[in-house]
């Protein structure tokens, strides 16, 4: 597992991105000069002034097959699951849009952000590698993103002819704890000289997972559940992709079909009669819900008898175009564009009818060139649009039908001075929404700035200072909701007089690296000026009335591993991070609660690699209005894998994990559904195939 102990060596100040996955074997080669897939900049580990995880698709292929689950083992993440169908990472206390998901650094163009129960449409188990970006960096693809940025990268379309005239991979995994199956499998094919052809897609059928020790209240008495009903989740996703390459870069094509039926466990209409007057709620009491045949049942009989609570179904197609070309024209090296657009639709469905239907058309498209060193400065500049329009019909129409539209101009510049990198970065967003209403239009615009410098003091040693200036534009949703919201148990309304969210950020981190030992740590504080939130006016028992507003906060907080090379074979490592969150003074919500750990990394021989785990997660007592306290857990990890060869060049690897071996409780701050236990004892066993 050379890899993976390379990525644990590297931690956050390295940027790890092979650029072939086919051939496991070079997988297990250390990289001297390895680049970052998102950063249009070819740069060493040693360039990066800030941190940076790299996750690698081997690793990937083990882990959930939501991107929030993918990267909740990862330094300073946690992810705020929506049972087994949704999740979004929580970096730094930070989710939603401050935390944006990037599919191959362009938009998703899904409603994701709306809700915690609406899934990414981003596929970890088909892609090459996931990246958690900071510092100056993340200016190039958004702004505000003060948690980090994360950018999915795939193979969709291919950038280099296949060595040996095909070549791809395939894979078949199966999990205990909700009878999970996941099968992936891709190939790259020549077609002649100098077209390729990609071929990708995967499937997943995974049941209601098991839960430790839970009971639930049914007709005034608790009763044991082995299961936590409802967290059901399937899903298929197939990609076709068409490259044209040649010497000086390659052009391509490609086509995403994604669709998904998962479980809302946290969904209820038990408050569907609350409504606003002024700012207090009134329920009478009657939910008054009624499942009337005024909804299209059609397109879901061959469903009915699968579900028997509310669950998604979800659709989304997507095209795009990518090209890259060096040396375009005098002064600059590089140029590089890509542009998409999405088709994306979700029903909310429950006894069979289609309660609320969402529906977003995206375009995205954004053009980079590399320019040539300019008194020893190398950098990029670019520009970006995008447009999301979005229409929501049905009991949950939280607002009217808008349309968003953004233009970015960006820049990223680096320098290295002696034993010092300095690093610059800035991005103008003009943004407007307009909304089929007689609600006013927005139209304004947002500049930010950051710069981070890496000292190199002494041998071994490492210093970075990362500063930052940013400014977040309002999403719709915060600007005109109007409307209850059953997956968080609000009734929302939005605020069309909010203006930009700007945040002042600093981070300072401290790097040792050696052949056996090596050790980062980072402290980090942002403050925030009009911090846009849904704070709480009223409450009905379990329901609030929120109002989306502005006002001060502040997130501070550290992050730190070492490791130390015992032998040749076993690498122990400890970690642990802790973010603390106020708004106002008052505690912020859903602020996951500190974490430390430790694990063993074994790499016995070129084919045999282990693992062994252990953190805890501390209670959660710094709790923000209306939230209950989060018990702390710990958690024990157990994996090991084996690597061989089918054949000449063709190898296979078998893993097997043990997740969650003391089948602890484990209940998750960070989710809206922090009530709903986690998945208990399970365990993972899987094969992988590549040609």
């Amino acid at each position: 597992m050379r890899l993976h102990k390379n990525f644990m060596t590297l931690s956050i100040f390295a940027v790890v991105a092979p650029s072939v996955f086919a051939d496991s074997s070079a997988q297990n080669q250390q990289l001297e000069t390895i680049q970052l897939q998102a950063h249009p900049l070819v740069q060493s580990a040693a360039d990066f002034a800030v941190a940076d995880h790299v996750v690698e698709h081997q690793v990937l292929t083990e882990r959930g097959a939501t991107i929030g689950d993918a990267l909740a083992d990862e330094l300073g993440v946690y992810s705020n699951q929506y049972g087994s169908g949704s999740s979004r990472p929580v970096i730094r206390g930070q989710d939603g849009p401050r935390v944006k998901v990037l599919q191959h650094a362009s938009e998703t163009a899904d409603v994701s952000a709306l809700s915690p129960d609406h899934a990414v449409t981003v596929d970890p188990i088909l892609a090459k590698q996931v990246e958690i970006i900071r510092g100056p960096s993340t200016l190039l693809y958004s702004a505000g993103t003060v948690g980090g940025l994360v950018n999915v990268t795939d193979n969709k379309i291919p950038t280099q002819m296949p060595e040996k005239g095909i070549e791809g991979q395939a894979g078949f995994r199966y999990n205990s704890g909700s009878d999970e199956k996941l099968a992936s499998a891709g190939a790259t094919v020549a077609l002649g000289r100098q077209v390729a052809l990609r071929v990708e897609g995967s499937k997943r059928d995974a049941n209601s997972y098991i839960v430790p020790n839970y009971f639930h209240e049914h007709d005034g008495e608790l009763e044991k559940e082995r299961r936590m009903d409802n967290t059901f989740a399937k899903s298929e996703t197939v990609n076709v992709g068409l490259s044209w390459i040649h010497d000086r870069g390659f052009t391509g094509i490609s086509y995403s079909n994604r669709q998904d039926q998962y479980g809302l466990p946290g969904h209820s209409h038990e408050y569907e009669s609350c409504h606003p007057h002024d700012n207090h709620l009134h329920c009478d009491g009657d939910d008054g819900h009624d499942h009337s045949d005024e909804h299209d049942h059609s397109a879901h009989d061959e469903h009915e008898h699968d579900h028997a609570g509310p669950w998604v179904d979800l659709k989304s197609e997507r095209y795009d175009f990518r090209t890259e070309l060096n040396d375009p024209f005098a002064g600059f090296q590089k140029l590089r564009a890509h542009a998409s657009y999405t088709d994306y639709k979700h029903d909310e469905v429950e006894e069979n009818a289609v309660m609320t239907n969402f529906k977003s058309q995206g375009y995205d498209a954004r053009l980079e060139l590399v320019h040539n060193p300019i008194a020893n400065w190398e950098g990029v500049i670019g520009t970006q649009y995008n447009q999301q329009k979005l229409d929501i019909t049905g009991e949950e129409s939280l607002l009217d039908p808008t349309k968003t539209q953004k233009w970015s101009l960006f820049a990223l510049e680096h320098k290295q001075f002696n034993d010092v990198h300095v690093e610059l970065g800035a991005r103008l967003d003009q943004q407007k929404i307009e909304i089929d209403s007689n609600q006013k239009d927005f139209d304004d615009y947002g500049f930010s700035y950051s710069g981070a410098v890496n000292w190199a003091f002494a041998p071994h040693y490492k210093l970075s200072l990362v500063g930052s200036h940013q400014e977040r534009l309002p999403l719709a949703q915060e600007l005109y909701a109007n409307g209850k919201h059953f997956a968080t148990n609000t009734y929302e309304r939005g605020n069309e007089n909010l203006t930009a969210e700007k945040s002042n950020n600093l981070e300072l981190g401290l790097h040792y690296e050696q052949d056996k030992l090596d050790y980062h740590v980072h402290i980090y504080h942002n403050w925030f000026d009009n911090y846009i939130y849904a704070a709480t006016t009223d409450r009905y028992e379990n329901f609030r009335l929120v109002d989306y507003t502005q006002d001060k906060a502040k997130f501070y907080g550290a992050e730190a591993q070492a490791s130390y090379a015992l032998t040749d074979v076993y690498k122990l490592s400890v970690f642990g991070d802790y973010v603390r969150g106020k708004i106002d003074s008052e505690n912020a919500p859903r602020v996951p609660a500190g974490r430390l750990g430790t694990k063993v990394n074994a790499s016995f021989d070129d084919r045999w690699s282990g693992l062994a785990e252990y953190y805890h997660v501390f209670q959660q007592e710094k709790i923000a209005s209306y939230e209950q306290e989060a018990d702390g857990y710990n958690m024990v990890n157990l994996g090991i894998s084996y690597t061989g060869q089918y054949a000449k060049n063709n190898d296979y690897r078998v893993y097997f994990k043990a997740n969650n071996l003391l089948d602890d409780q484990v209940y998750s701050h960070a989710s809206f559904l922090s009530n709903i236990p986690q998945v208990g004892r399970n365990f993972t066993v899987g094969l992988e195939f590549g040609f």
